[in-house]
């Protein structure tokens, strides 16, 4: 059944939001300009309630998409692209924003919750703010219309019909066909850090906005002081969500992707990292301005210039462009021309509101001394610029090389080949200066220093930066020059800003934000420099030989080949691979793939043909029908150390159908390391496997054979209560034998065929017979490499035959990496956020005391003229 009337909502809905934006954005601009108090009024009304019309149509866009998701309405083409039957219910949420229509709609959502802030909060900026915010959302909105004008089309509408979007031969035949399941969600989104970090991102990009409309308020209103008091609040928690948000990228990257890091400097992570530094850098020159014009026109350049790059990142990451440059791109959904639309519009409002108000923009005629605060601000402004720069332009090299093959120009300019070891090579100086200059800036923020006072109080930090340095050189065995140099940077930084917490902040948390997002600066520098520069590969292959001439040189030096049952030292280590795990919502943790066998009806469904047992309690018994999500393959490694530490990682393999088989690492942290463990390769499946046929085998109870280079021994047989697929009657016979193998070291595994005679009845000459069936259940062991199935019983030689197969035992080829102190990154991301955090706040408080100043003030004029 086709469900047309909700998208039919849906539809209604967005042309509803759409214009509205337009109407809100109109009448904003008029309640600016207008000099007339009744018509003012008028126009803020029409204002206010079209936005309100506007916010409530973007909240039911939002609602109806994720109805139709979460109740697998699978004739629109959107929810079949990025959903399926089997998804859990928090990767359902991350089918939302998958695509780009639904990140458009996230983005515009986010926009709606910041204005209802800023119609409550910004006092008289409201009019000329919200008049950019309703222009902006006028763009976003366009982005999901899906109409056509004039042979054009704009926008992408997620409330498509299937059969409206793609074209198959089984809507000709039928057009209401729905099919029973969808597409799914692409398998490297499938981690919960894309269930948070996409949200967190584009709130981030909407917060960016804010100041953005301040700033071209401001040029509008020629009000080059009064912005910056109350934007610098949205600054800052623009600063924290993005940066917190990018942060969550970086260990979705290290939890989900096999390169083996948390940034790659892919374009996509580029992308976004520019915005935040031109921000950052922007928020420093903004703190200038409460005592001179110094940096007025730069601060308004760069606040303007993050939320036009981040346009610029957009239209980079959706256009197509990066496709095949960024492994995080979007395809191209023909949006590109609406999104360099989107882009020129802003960019060329705030050029000509720049130039037009150049002249009469004041500016501080006196020169910074490099005693003042203001000098050092300036500084680390500018290398935070420059490192923007010097990620931003290569970055571009696919955008200028798209726009120059539009002009008939073939351009030969191509990206980094090694990203890594270019931006790394340029961006870890511009972090030494940058951790020098954190930690010199605070002391002349919070003291008045000169020639006289300088060194005294910069000798404290200065000489216990040289003494830890010292200790950790010498404990941690740096020598090379360059982190010698970096982490003598870092520990300044750290100190300087610790010193600056005790000494001049005195414990008073409203200030303090400052040398908390320093000091988790620091850390985070110390963190990468860390895990980076001193990560230490443990799965060498000491083998001599090599496991396969076409494998890259790294993956046969860096890997180590297990066979599963067999320990191998590794490092401190002894290594164990387990064998394949599945996972399941009616079991609890990882449970043997060997236990279950996968329903041909349904790929979702396995019958158990061995108990699982988790924790000494039967989670299921053999016969038991269970879900499972057979897309993920988990293998498991057990790790057991000299000093008798024991633990298992289940780095993990998605098969999936258009992206071949996916890895995904797992991570064992503690608090001096992390342990980085992915597959790199692996055996064929049980599907895929070929097996070898023996020769049959007669053997009695206690008999003895070699099979696979194994010894077996025939311990017996038993009767079989229950079997899977069997419903075994009290008259059937049901046997089921125990095949000992041993394997060394004092082990030995059981196998355990069984054999099944049941009475039927068939149809015969003299009518209706009773006959005996015979049904063979074999019992495999990948770790083995055996097969084994109870042929036939010969109860008058009391002996029992056999068939045995053999194939290649199972094996994994796995990479380990050990990563010390990565924990120091994350606790510096975590105390950034808790700064920043403090920051806005404090500033959003000091903003909300300054309006009610001014209220108070304003209504004191008005009883004056009224006593008057």
């Amino acid at each position: 059944m086709i469900h047309s009337f909700i998208g039919d909502l849906g539809h209604i809905s967005i042309i509803v939001a759409f214009v509205t934006a337009i109407i809100a954005a109109i009448s904003y601009r008029l309640t600016a300009i207008e000099k007339n108090e009744v018509e003012k009024q008028r126009w803020k009304s029409l204002a206010r309630g079209s936005f309100t019309i506007h916010g409530i149509s973007v909240f039911s866009i939002v609602c109806i998409l994720f109805y139709m998701i979460f109740n697998h309405y699978y004739e629109y083409h959107y929810v079949w692209s990025h959903s399926s039957n089997n998804l859990p219910a928090y990767y359902i949420v991350s089918s939302f924003w998958e695509g780009q229509e639904g990140s458009f709609l996230v983005w515009s959502f986010w926009h709606v919750l910041i204005a209802f802030f800023i119609i409550r909060k910004s006092g008289d900026w409201e009019f000329d703010v919200m008049f950019i915010v309703a222009a902006v959302q006028a763009f976003l909105i366009s982005m999901v219309l899906g109409i056509t004008v004039f042979g054009s089309k704009i926008g992408s509408s997620p409330f498509i019909l299937l059969r409206d979007a793609i074209e198959a031969p089984v809507f000709a035949t039928n057009p209401n066909f729905v099919p029973e399941d969808g597409t799914g969600l692409n398998p490297l989104l499938q981690n919960i850090w894309m269930v948070i970090h996409p949200p967190t991102l584009f709130m981030g990009f909407a917060l960016t906005l804010v100041p953005f409309a301040f700033v071209i308020s401001a040029l509008l209103k020629k009000d080059y002081q009064g912005w910056v008091k109350p934007s610098m609040g949205w600054v800052i928690l623009a600063i924290s969500v993005l940066g917190i948000g990018i942060m969550m990228g970086a260990y979705w990257a290290y939890e989900t992707l096999n390169f083996g890091g948390y940034w790659n400097w892919d374009p996509v992570e580029n992308a976004v990292y520019v915005p935040w530094l031109i921000l950052v850098a922007g928020l420093h020159l903004m703190i200038i301005q409460h005592k001179s014009f110094a940096a007025l026109k730069t601060s308004m350049i760069l606040v303007v210039s993050a939320f036009i790059l981040i346009l610029y990142s957009t239209f980079l990451t959706r256009s197509g462009v990066l496709g095949e440059a960024s492994v995080h791109s979007f395809t191209d959904l023909g949006l590109s021309g609406q999104l360099l639309l989107y882009l020129i519009f802003f960019t060329a409002i705030a050029i000509v509101l720049f130039v037009g108000r150049w002249k009469s923009m004041p500016s501080d005629p006196e020169e910074a001394s490099a005693y003042s605060p203001e000098f050092w601000l300036f500084i680390g402004s500018t290398v935070l610029t420059l490192m923007s720069f010097q990620v931003l332009v290569p970055t571009s090299i696919p955008a200028w090389n798209a726009l120059l093959s539009n002009f008939g120009i073939e351009s030969n300019v191509a990206p980094p080949a090694d990203a890594v070891a270019f931006y790394t090579k340029f961006q870890l100086w511009f972090a030494v200066a940058l951790a020098l200059v954190s930690g010199t800036t605070q002391f002349f923020f919070w003291k008045r220093l000169n020639k006289e006072n300088i060194w005294s109080t910069l000798s404290i930090p200065y000489v216990a930066t040289m003494l830890i340095t010292a200790l950790i050189i010498i404990l941690g065995n740096v020598h090379q020059p360059t982190y010698i140099i970096l982490l003598t940077a870092a520990i300044f930084s750290l100190v300087a800003n610790t010193q600056v917490l005790i000494q001049y902040t005195k414990g008073k948390i409203a200030v303090s934000g400052g040398s908390v997002s320093h000091i988790g600066v620091a850390l985070m520098l110390l963190g990468i420099l860390s895990s980076s520069g001193y990560e230490q590969v443990i799965s060498l292959n000491t083998s001599g030989r090599i496991y396969n001439s076409e494998f890259p040189e790294e993956m046969n030096k860096e890997n180590v080949l297990l066979f599963r049952g067999h320990s191998k030292r590794m490092g401190k280590y002894y290594l164990t691979y387990k064998g394949p795990r599945l996972t399941s919502q009616d079991v609890p943790g990882y449970f043997n793939k060997d236990f279950v066998k996968q329903k041909a009806s349904d790929p979702y469904k396995a019958v158990v043909v061995e108990d699982i047992i988790v924790d000494g309690e039967t989670k299921a018994q053999v016969g038991d029908e269970i879900q499972i999500y057979n897309e993920n393959i988990y293998y498991e490694i057990e790790y057991k150390s000299d000093d008798g530490e024991m633990f298992s990682l289940f780095p993990r393999v998605q098969d999936n159908e258009d992206m071949g088989p996916i890895p995904s690492p797992d991570i064992a942290s503690f608090w001096n390391k992390d342990m980085y463990t992915h597959i790199t390769n692996l055996a064929v499946s049980d599907e895929e496997v070929e097996w070898t046929m023996q020769d049959p085998l007669k053997m009695s109870i206690g008999d003895t054979t070699y099979l696979n280079d194994y010894v077996v021994i025939f311990d017996g047989v038993k009767p079989l209560e229950k079997a899977p697929g069997y419903n075994i009657k009290p008259e059937d016979v049901a046997l089921q034998a125990t095949l000992r193998v041993l394997v060394g070291n004092n082990k030995s595994i059981d196998l355990k065929p069984s054999y099944i005679l049941t009475k039927v009845k068939r149809m015969g000459i003299d009518g209706v017979m009773e006959d005996w069936e015979a049904g063979m259940l074999p019992s495999t062991d990948r770790e083995l490499g055996l097969r084994v199935v109870l042929k036939e019983i010969l109860p008058k030689e009391n002996s029992f035959v056999f068939t045995a197969e053999t194939t290649q035992k199972d094996w994994v080829i796995m990479k380990a990496v050990e990563k010390p102190f990565i924990s120091i990154l994350w606790i510096g991301t975590i105390l950034l956020g808790i700064g920043t955090g403090i920051s806005s706040y404090r500033r959003f408080k000091e903003a909300k005391q300054k309006n009610k100043g001014s209220k108070n003030a304003i209504n004191s004029d008005k009883k004056e003229n009224v006593l008057v």
